[in-house]
C-alpha cells in the first residue's frame, strides 16, 4: 500500500514519514509506503494521467487542495478510479499550514490515516487538520 503526498505538499516531508513508517509498520502491522508523487509521475503532471496510475495501484494520495473535492471533474475522476484521498486543511481558505504545522496534523494523524488506508474500500475522502479529528467527507 503506498501513501502519495501530492505536489502541494513538501518532499522531504514525504521522505521522512517514509522513514520513520518503515519500521513502524513493522509494529503496527499496517504496511505503508509513502512516496511524493512528483517523484513516481513527474512534476506537473495532469492529474488525468496519474490518478488512473494510484487508482491502478490501489494507492492514497494526501493533499492539500481541498478543491478538488469541489470540481466535479476531479472529484469524478478519483471515484471512477478509486483512489483514496485525505485533504490537509489549513485554518482559513486563505491561510496554510507551516511545515511544523503539518508535520503536527500528520503525526496526531498518522495512525487513523494507515488503518483507513489498509481497511476502507476505495473511493473514499476525508479531511482533516492540526486540531481535530478525521472527517469522512460524504
Amino acid at each position: 500500500m503506498i501513501i502519495y503526498f501530492d505536489e502541494n505538499m513538501p518532499p522531504h516531508l514525504a521522505h521522512g514519514f517514509e522513514k520513520i513508517q518503515l519500521p513502524e509498520g513493522i509494529k503496527t502491522g499496517y504496511k505503508v509506503s509513502v512516496k511524493f508523487l512528483p517523484e513516481v509521475f513527474n512534476y506537473g503532471a495532469i492529474d488525468k494521467e496519474w490518478i488512473p496510475k494510484v487508482g491502478a495501484e490501489n494507492s492514497c494520495v494526501i493533499t492539500q487542495d481541498l478543491n478538488i473535492s469541489r470540481r466535479r471533474d476531479e472529484l469524478e475522476l478519483y471515484q471512477k478510479h478509486g483512489v483514496g484521498m485525505f485533504f490537509l486543511r489549513g485554518p482559513s481558505k486563505k491561510q496554510g499550514l507551516s511545515i511544523w504545522q503539518m508535520v503536527q496534523a500528520l503525526s496526531k494523524n498518522w495512525d487513523e490515516i494507515c488503518k483507513i488506508a489498509n481497511t476502507e474500500k476505495r473511493p473514499f475522502g476525508y479531511t482533516f487538520a492540526l486540531n481535530g479529528k478525521m472527517k469522512r467527507i460524504k
